[in-house]
């Protein structure tokens, strides 16, 4: 097993980014200027997967748009941090109030913002169009791009190292 897979056995914590990770990075403008965003139904379907076996799942995120409230309303995901400046400082106060060790957490950035928080996280991760500084600090980077799979991607490789994907009790098919 390669060593970013052995690092995923003790995974238990997935933090995000939201735009360029769970999205392409694109913002269309409606008429009255409310940012759109367009999300991927299978990193939809792997979230919803991962909140239901149990795991944290945070998003931190310099944005803020109703319509992404409304998203992580739709996946039940809670712990939901927009309109960050200090990406670090949510980071670390997380970490603090969840009781989780830097080891335990996957973290998937695509942009500088997110640089601080990835040399901290055991597990940083990013999208195949990430940045350049973000790709050389990451201990995986996706073959998918943002918005197009790469948070499933991560997600699946951490349940299928954990054996939990692909099983009767998490699927309920």
């Amino acid at each position: 097993m390669g060593n970013y897979k052995t690092k995923l056995l003790g995974v238990t914590t997935f933090i995000f980014d939201y735009d360029g990770v769970m999205t392409d990075g694109v913002i269309v403008l409606s008429n009255d200027g409310e940012p759109l965003r367009t999300a991927n139904v299978k990193d939809g379907y792997a979230l919803q997967l991962i909140r239901k076996l149990g795991y944290n799942i945070a998003i931190i995120s310099g944005g803020f748009a109703p319509s992404m409230q409304k998203r992580f309303d739709a996946l039940n995901i809670t712990d939901v941090f927009l309109g960050v400046s200090d990406k670090l400082q949510v980071y670390e106060q997380y970490k603090a109030d969840k009781g989780l060790t830097d080891e335990e957490i996957v973290y998937m950035g695509d942009d500088v913002p997110d640089y601080r928080c990835m040399k901290m996280a055991g597990v940083p991760t990013c999208p195949s169009d990430a940045a350049e500084e973000i790709k050389r600090i990451s201990v995986y980077i996706s073959h998918y791009k943002g918005g197009h799979g790469c948070v499933r991607d991560i997600i699946e490789q951490v349940l299928k190292v954990q054996g939990k994907w692909m099983t009767d009790t998490a699927h309920h098919w």
